[in-house]
């Protein structure tokens, strides 16, 4: 007798958005697409205990669960099904005893699975300093290798900006047309002085200091971060021109600077504490300064990342519309004089970060374990997807501080 079926239907209303295959063999759902491999029945038994996003992910990370074909096909089809589970035939109540019975025939019954070890946990107050510092070390400090294989050679971890399609243009390409854009918007040049709130990588901080002459404060709250930014400024001789501060932004103090950038840091503020954030902004430029925000968004019924990315890769991370977050820094007293939308330049973006990561998998394993690089798999796959079906979107916001 096949048990599966009954089993994973109730799942996904009654239809399968893909083929699944169990341990025994055992198959249901419609033959074209990918196929979710169930290797154990610890897979349904984390999904049971944690039905929808979560309980699939921790089954993929686990390698309890395994995708035959494309990943991204696969949660395509995953997220159509629970976005819209009207779409699709209901199980009716009298159909559930049969699933019970096959779920003990299966042997799925049993204590809930503990969590991935890869798994944030975290504790204090959201958004207070020492939780942010763990959420921060959580994603970021890990071996800098690690994003040296699936970055480009700037390590700019953020949305590029694709301006050719032409097959000799690269990711790098895209990431340098970013930085150029970015570095041209506050116009930097020799003189100007750069405040870089959130430096990742350093890729922003080393451009605009080694092909502008600007002047750059570079802070981060990863101490991973900080020490691979000093000794790339070490060893690029730009040591007259990059400071590097390992510390959290509401600490920076007030400033004069000449301009200052916040890439894609702003969505780990948090939503409370974001009006004074931009306050802080404000207060770091001198009459006349220029700020540029490069910020991921969503919609209002979803202001977070979801479930598995709260887990594993930006715990507390929190996203708003991008009229909300114009709205806030004009409250703020800055006046927003450009928004660009860039969504589908992380599509791109972010699939050139998951093919050198399919590229490097095995190398990749050997750095961060293989836990960790099947969470990156599902990540990126995840987001891309995301991005290009609009759930997400990424905006550079430029804004000024009066001149008097």
């Amino acid at each position: 007798m096949d048990y599966l079926a009954p089993v994973v239907r109730p799942l996904f209303g009654g239809e399968l958005p893909v083929r699944f295959r169990a341990w025994d063999g055992s198959e249901a759902g419609p033959d074209d697409g990918p196929t979710v491999v169930l290797t154990s029945r610890q897979a349904l038994r984390r999904i049971l205990w944690q039905p929808g996003e979560l309980g699939l992910a921790r089954a993929y990370v686990s390698g309890e669960l395994e995708v035959e074909g494309d990943l991204a096909q696969g949660l395509r089809e995953v997220w159509r099904m629970q976005a819209a589970p009207a779409a699709g035939p209901r199980l009716p109540p009298a159909a559930w005893p049969a699933a019970a019975r096959a779920g003990i025939a299966l042997g799925i019954p049993g204590p809930r699975p503990p969590a991935p070890a890869t798994e944030a946990r975290l504790s204090g107050r959201i958004h207070s300093r020492g939780r942010d510092r763990a959420v921060i070390s959580h994603h970021y400090d890990v071996p800098a290798a690690f994003y040296e294989l699936i970055l480009d050679p700037a390590m700019a971890y953020s949305c590029a900006l694709w301006t050719c399609d032409e097959p000799a243009y690269t990711l790098a390409d895209a990431q340098r047309d970013k930085l150029d854009a970015i570095c041209h918007k506050l116009e930097l040049g020799p003189g100007r002085h750069l405040l870089d709130v959130g430096c990742g990588w350093g890729s922003l901080a080393i451009h605009a200091a080694r092909s502008y002459g600007a002047r750059v404060t570079a802070v981060t709250l990863a101490g991973e971060q900080a020490a691979y930014v000093r000794k790339r400024v070490r060893d690029q001789g730009l040591g007259g021109l990059v400071t590097v501060r390992n510390e959290d932004y509401r600490d920076i103090g007030a400033g004069q600077y000449d301009a200052a950038a916040s890439i894609e840091m702003g969505e780990h503020v948090g939503d409370r504490q974001y009006p004074a954030f931009c306050a802080q902004l404000l207060g770091q430029l001198r009459p006349g300064g220029s700020l540029l925000i490069q910020q991921m968004s969503r919609g209002d019924s979803a202001p977070g990342g979801g479930k598995f990315i709260e887990a594993y890769i930006a715990a507390d991370m929190h996203m708003r519309p991008v009229g909300q977050t114009v709205a806030m820094l004009e409250r703020a007293g800055l006046e927003v004089r450009d928004v660009v939308a860039m969504r589908e330049h992380y599509v791109r973006t972010i699939r050139a970060w998951l093919a050198q990561l399919e590229l490097t998998f095995p190398q990749v394993v050997d750095l961060i374990g293989a836990e960790s690089a099947r969470v990156w798999r599902l990540y990126l796959a995840g987001s891309a997807l995301a991005f290009e079906e609009g759930r997400m979107g990424v905006h550079q916001i430029l804004a000024s501080r009066a001149a008097t």
